[in-house]
């Protein structure tokens, strides 16, 4: 019994070590560099949000061919 208890806490952490680790790989937000200037083919949109981070307006820009979004700082 003991061996059984020892081997589902091993493999208990080895899942959270698993899930850790593939969130900070997949998570593309960290790793984003949205430069300064809008990149071709983004169109402007009406959407504004207020990054909660430092308070900085943020224009929001999409690609109709992509999906992607891009912020870019109101002035």
């Amino acid at each position: 019994m003991r061996k059984f208890v020892s081997f589902y806490t091993l493999i208990q952490i080895c899942i959270v070590i698993f899930a850790i680790i593939s969130y900070v790989i997949l998570d593309k937000r960290y790793r984003k560099n949205h430069g300064s200037d809008v990149p071709a083919g983004f169109e402007k949109t009406d959407e504004i949000t207020i990054d909660p981070n430092n308070g900085k307006r943020m224009r929001v820009y999409y690609n109709p061919d992509t999906g992607e979004r891009f912020y870019h700082e109101e002035v």
